[in-house]
C-alpha cells in the first residue's frame, strides 16, 4: 500500500516539469528554479520507493507454476531462483521507472545544450518524461486492482471507489493540460524562431532568458517585427488550439494559475472528446488533438462509467425494493385482492425494508463460521433476552443457545400473530413495539380477558411450557394457542421455533427449575387468569360469609334483576379484566339465574352476592372459576 502510494504521488510529480518553462514578455523563454527545485525532491522521494520496491522484490518468494497443475502450489524461497526469475522478467522494466529521468535532463542535459529551453531537440527531450510516466502509469495501474482485490480498500465504499476512478480522470487532465501548455509554449517560440529567420540582425540566442542585458539583444528588439506578427490577434501565424494561451499569457503567472488553468483546459476538452479544439494544419497539433479525443472517449466510457456504477451502487438496494413492491402491486392487481389487504402487504414491505435496509439477516448468519456466528448473536441478542423475566436468571450456556436459535420477526399494526385455538409453531419474545392478546376461554359466552404485550414481553409461552413438560414434547403434537394475538403498532422481536424450544429444553437441566417455573406462572396470562377469578372467588365468599353472619335468620328474597347494576364488581391483581362462570348444581325454577349475554362481569358479581339466598332456600350452588392451567413436568 505504501509503494502504491508513493507510484501515484510520482504520477502527480511528473506531469509538473512541462510546467518549468516560461515565456517572459522580453520575447525569452526560462526556467522556474523554484519550482524546479520543489519537484527535484519531490521525484527523488519517490524514486527511492523504487529502489526500495526492487530489493523487495529479489528476496519475494513466488509459486512455481509448474506445481499448479497438481492443484497445489509449491512456494520457491531459494534467493538465486527468485532473482533469476526476477531479471528475466519485470527487472528491466522496473529499473527503467525508476530511473531519475526528469531530474538528469532538468538539472543536467537540458541547460548544457545550445539554443532555447523549448527548441525541437530538447522538446523531444522533454516527452521522454511523458513516455517514463506513461511506464509508471502501466506499473500503477495492475498494482492497483491487487490493493483492491487483497485488502478490499477500494471496494468497501462506494465514495472511495468513485474517488479512486476521478483520481485518474483528474491525472489525465492534467497531463493533457500541462502538455498543452508545453506544445504553446513551442508554438510561441517556433513563430519567433520563423520571424527571425528573416531579419538579419536576429540570433536565435536571443530567445534564451540568458541573453537578457546584451546590446546587440538590445538593438535589435527595437527594430524586430516579432512581436506583431507572433500575435495571434493579427492572425500573420495561424497558432490553432495554442492561441488562446498566448494571448492570455499564461506562462506570466504564477504556479497555482498555471496548475488550475491546465487542469480546466484539460478537464474540458477531455470531457467532451475535444470537440471544441479549433486546429490549424500542423502536424503535431492535430496528432496531439487526436490523442485528446480517444483518451476522453476511453475515460468517459470507463473511468466515468464506473464511478457511475459505483454511485449508484448505494441505491441499488432501493430500487430493488421498488421493483418488488411494482411486483407485488401487479401480483394483487391481477388477483383482485381487496382494498384493505393490499394497503396490508405494501405496509408490511414497506416496513420489513425500512428495519433491514433490504438486507437478509439469515442468509448473512448462514454464511458465516459457526463461531462468528454463535459471537455475532451473542452481542445482538443476549441483552435483550436478560431482559426477559423468564430467563434473567438462567446460566450463559442456557442464554447462548437460546441466542442461537433466535430469529428476527417483524409485525405491522394490524397483523395477527396467533388465533386462539391455531397450533402454535414459535414463541416470540417482543423487542419493541405493543401487542394487544385476548381469549374467550373457547367461546364461552360473556367470557372475555384481554391484555397489552409491550417490549421484553413472551407471546406464546404456552409453547415453553409444551417444551419443558417431558411427556408432551416428546410428541410431535403441538399445543394449541389459548389467545388471539393482534399487532396494534409496529412490532419487532425474535422468535423461537417449537424444535429449538424442545431441544433447548432437553439439553439444558437448568430450564426445569423450580424457580424458572414459578416465574413462568407469574408471567404466564393462563395462570393468571386463573389466580385472578381464584382471587376474586375467595374474596366473594369471605364477602359472602361475613354477610350471612351479620344477617337477620330468616332468610330474604334473592335481589332484583333491576338492583345488577348497583353492586359492585370485581376485579383482578393482573392487568386482565376477567370474567366469572358459575354452575348450578341443583336448579330450582324459582331461583335460576340466567345473565344476559352482554351483562359483562356486574352481572354475575351480583350472582355471586345472591348466592347464599340460594343456599338458604335449599339450593347449591358452586362457583366454576378458571382450570388450572397445565404445569411444566419435567419427569420423564
Amino acid at each position: 500500500m505504501l509503494f502504491f502510494t508513493a507510484n501515484v504521488i510520482s504520477l502527480l510529480v511528473d506531469p509538473m516539469y512541462f510546467l518549468l518553462p516560461e515565456a517572459r514578455t522580453e520575447m525569452c523563454i526560462q526556467f522556474s528554479f523554484p519550482l524546479e527545485l520543489v519537484l527535484t525532491i519531490l521525484r527523488s522521494l519517490t524514486d527511492f520507493f523504487y529502489v526500495i520496491d526492487i530489493g523487495v522484490r529479489f528476496r519475494t518468494a513466488y509459486i512455481d507454476p509448474s506445481s499448479r497443475v497438481t492443484a497445489r502450489g509449491e512456494l520457491v524461497t531459494d534467493p538465486w531462483k527468485i532473482a533469476l526469475k526476477y531479471l528475466r522478467f519485470g527487472f528491466w522494466i522496473h529499473l527503467t521507472a525508476a530511473f531519475p529521468i526528469p531530474q538528469v535532463l532538468s538539472l543536467g542535459i537540458l541547460p548544457n545544450l545550445k539554443g532555447s529551453s523549448t527548441s525541437n531537440s530538447k522538446t523531444f527531450l522533454w516527452f521522454i518524461i511523458l513516455i517514463q510516466m506513461l511506464l509508471r502509469f502501466s506499473l500503477v495501474y495492475p498494482l492497483s486492482l491487487q490493493v483492491a482485490k487483497s485488502s478490499g480498500v477500494i471496494t468497501e465504499k462506494a465514495w472511495v471507489a468513485a474517488a479512486y476512478n476521478l483520481m485518474f480522470y483528474l491525472l489525465a487532465s492534467i497531463v493533457s493540460g500541462n502538455c498543452w501548455y508545453l506544445l504553446s509554449i513551442q508554438r510561441q517560440e517556433a513563430c519567433w524562431r520563423s520571424v527571425c529567420a528573416e531579419e538579419s540582425l536576429c540570433v536565435y540566442w536571443y530567445f534564451d532568458c540568458t541573453s537578457l542585458g546584451d546590446p546587440s539583444r538590445d538593438t535589435w528588439l527595437q527594430s524586430t517585427n516579432v512581436t506583431n506578427n507572433c500575435n495571434p490577434a493579427n492572425n500573420v501565424v495561424p497558432f490553432g488550439i495554442f492561441s488562446y494561451a498566448i494571448t492570455v499569457d499564461i506562462s506570466s503567472g504564477g504556479f497555482l494559475s498555471k496548475f488550475s488553468y491546465c487542469l480546466w483546459w484539460g478537464i474540458r476538452n477531455l470531457s467532451s472528446q475535444g470537440q471544441n479544439l479549433l486546429t490549424s494544419i500542423d502536424l503535431i497539433e492535430n496528432i496531439f488533438c487526436y490523442i485528446i479525443g480517444a483518451l476522453g472517449l476511453v475515460l468517459l466510457a470507463f473511468f466515468i462509467g464506473n464511478m457511475q456504477k459505483y454511485i449508484q451502487s448505494d441505491n441499488k438496494r432501493l430500487e430493488m425494493w421498488r421493483i418488488k413492491r411494482s411486483d407485488f402491486e401487479q401480483w394483487m392487481h391481477h388477483r383482485q385482492l381487496p382494498k384493505e389487504l393490499r394497503q396490508s402487504v405494501l405496509r408490511y414491505h414497506k416496513y420489513k425494508w425500512v428495519a433491514t435496509q433490504g438486507v437478509d439477516e439469515e442468509a448473512i448468519f448462514t454464511t458465516l463460521p459457526t463461531n462468528l456466528r454463535r459471537q455475532t448473536k451473542r452481542y445482538l441478542c443476549l441483552n435483550l433476552v436478560r431482559k426477559v423475566p423468564v430467563f434473567h436468571q438462567l446460566d450463559d450456556g442456557t442464554l447462548d443457545a437460546i441466542c442461537e436459535r433466535l430469529k428476527p420477526v417483524l409485525c405491522t399494526r394490524g397483523m395477527y400473530l396467533l388465533h386462539e385455538g391455531d397450533q402454535m409453531n414459535e414463541m416470540v419474545i417482543i423487542i419493541r413495539g405493543h401487542l394487544y392478546s385476548y381469549t374467550t376461554d373457547g367461546g364461552r359466552t360473556g367470557f372475555f380477558n384481554s391484555s397489552t404485550l409491550g417490549p421484553n414481553d413472551l407471546c406464546g409461552e404456552e409453547l415453553l411450557t409444551w417444551a419443558l413438560d417431558a411427556r408432551h414434547s416428546q410428541l410431535d403434537i403441538l399445543p394449541s394457542s389459548t389467545r388471539t394475538v393482534k399487532a396494534i403498532s409496529d412490532m419487532e422481536g425474535f422468535s423461537l421455533g417449537a424444535e429449538d424450544l424442545r431441544f433447548i429444553a432437553l439439553q439444558f437441566r437448568r430450564m426445569h427449575s423450580r424457580e424458572l417455573r414459578h416465574k413462568l406462572r407469574f408471567y404466564s396470562q393462563p395462570w393468571r387468569i386463573w389466580a385472578a377469578s381464584f382471587i376474586q372467588a375467595a374474596w366473594h365468599r369471605h364477602k359472602r360469609r361475613k354477610r350471612l353472619a351479620a344477617a337477620p335468620a330468616p332468610a330474604q328474597a334473592a335481589p332484583a334483576a333491576h338492583d345488577y347494576d348497583q353492586l359492585p364488581t370485581c376485579s383482578s391483581s393482573s392487568s386482565s379484566s376477567v370474567v366469572l362462570l358459575y354452575e348450578e348444581e341443583e336448579e330450582e325454577e324459582s331461583d335460576t339465574f340466567v345473565p344476559r349475554p352482554d351483562a359483562g362481569i356486574e352481572a354475575y358479581a351480583a350472582r355471586l352476592m345472591a348466592d347464599h339466598h340460594v343456599r338458604q332456600a335449599g339450593g347449591s350452588k358452586r362457583i366454576l372459576t378458571q382450570p388450572n392451567p397445565t404445569q411444566p413436568n419435567p419427569s420423564n
